[in-house]
């Protein structure tokens, strides 16, 4: 017999494709950071903390609050999205 059933899709606008891919550009470069700590000095070729690791901290930092700030745009940019049943 066969199943019938409904699957829902999202109407998702650009902005939430923006605000995912950042996201997870910023927590990539969390990880990043913390398993490679010289990557800012090797990549820019400065070193303004002369090896101290206070760029470090504060390029982690401030992707965290990235990560955090761009996930909670895109997850109520999801809940906004009207939600579209289609017959399966």
């Amino acid at each position: 017999m066969p199943q019938t059933g409904r699957a829902v899709k999202r109407r998702l606008r650009r902005r939430f494709w923006v605000e995912a891919a950042l996201a997870m550009l910023s927590a990539f470069l969390v990880l990043l950071t913390i398993s490679w700590k010289d990557w800012v000095e090797i990549v820019f070729r400065v070193d303004p903390d002369h090896h101290s690791g206070t760029l470090e901290w504060v390029v982690v930092l401030t992707f965290v609050v990235g990560t955090i700030v761009c996930s909670a745009l895109a997850r109520r940019e999801w809940l906004r999205s009207p939600a579209v049943s289609e017959a399966v």
